[in-house]
C-alpha cells in the first residue's frame, strides 16, 4: 500500500513563499490525478490544485497566479509552490490521490 507525506509547512510571514512537498512511498501510475486540498479551523476541506494525468493544471480562484503545482514522477513527489502569501491561505494543506487516499497534513500559518 502506498502512502502519502507531506512536508514543507511552517511559519511564513505576509507576502513570503513556502513549498510544499508530497512524497509516496512508492510509485503512482501518471495516470492518476493528484490534488492539493488545505482545511482552515471551522470550516471545509477545499481544492487547492489540481494535476490531471495529462500534466493540466487547474486552481482555487483564491491562489490562482499565487500558487503552482508540479509532480516529479521520478522521485514520486508532488509539489506545491505558494507565493504572495496571505493570513487567509492559513490551513492544514493535504495532498490526495485516488489510488492512495489522504496524507497527514501539513500546517501553514502566515502571519506577522
Amino acid at each position: 500500500q502506498v502512502h502519502l507525506v507531506e512536508s514543507g509547512g511552517g511559519l511564513v510571514q505576509p507576502g513570503g513563499s513556502l513549498r510544499l512537498s508530497c512524497a509516496a512511498s512508492g510509485n503512482i501510475p501518471s495516470i492518476y490525478t493528484m490534488s492539493w486540498y488545505r482545511q482552515a479551523p471551522g470550516l471545509q476541506r477545499e481544492l487547492v490544485a489540481h494535476l490531471g494525468s495529462g500534466g493540466r493544471t487547474s486552481y482555487a480562484d483564491s491562489v490562482k497566479g499565487r500558487f503552482a503545482i508540479s509532480r516529479d514522477n521520478a522521485k514520486n513527489t508532488l509539489y506545491l509552490q505558494m507565493n504572495s502569501l496571505k493570513p487567509e491561505d492559513t490551513a492544514v494543506y493535504y495532498c490526495h490521490s485516488a489510488y492512495t487516499g489522504w496524507g497527514q497534513g501539513t500546517q501553514v500559518t502566515v502571519s506577522s
